[in-house]
This record gives C-alpha cells, sequence and structure tokens, in this order.
C-alpha cells in the first residue's frame, strides 16, 4: 500500500498515512488536532522531473550494461 503525505488545514501540521491506492481523504483526521479538515499533498515521487542522468537510458547499473 503506498504512503500518502496529507496536510490539516486547520493546524498546517504535516503527516503521512498508508492507504489503499484510490482511496480518498475521508475519514482522515489530524493526529495533532483531529480535525478531518486536510488536503493530501502530491509527493516528489508522482511529480518528478523526467530529465536529469540517466533519465532516458534507464540509468544506474543494471545486467548487461557491459560493467564488470
Amino acid at each position: 500500500m503506498p504512503i500518502y503525505e496529507y496536510r490539516c488545514t486547520a493546524c498546517g501540521a504535516e503527516f503521512s498515512r498508508i492507504q489503499r491506492v484510490g482511496a480518498g481523504s475521508e475519514g482522515v483526521t489530524c493526529p495533532q488536532c483531529e480535525s478531518a479538515k486536510v488536503e493530501r499533498l502530491l509527493s516528489s515521487f508522482a511529480s518528478g522531473s523526467s530529465s536529469g542522468p540517466g533519465a532516458a537510458s534507464g540509468g544506474g547499473h543494471a545486467c548487461g550494461s557491459g560493467f564488470s
């Protein structure tokens, strides 16, 4: 299950929660103030850029890469 990040709009606290894929923020409450007014944050993995070293070539040293 993925880890989703949330921000409480009442107190500003940021926290994480493990949830099923596709689950909304219904039933999620802030662990600090217990408010249900939370918004899901966009994680850096979901919004990552496709530019940079190794982005198009697969990067890393995978099997068959020619490195011994």
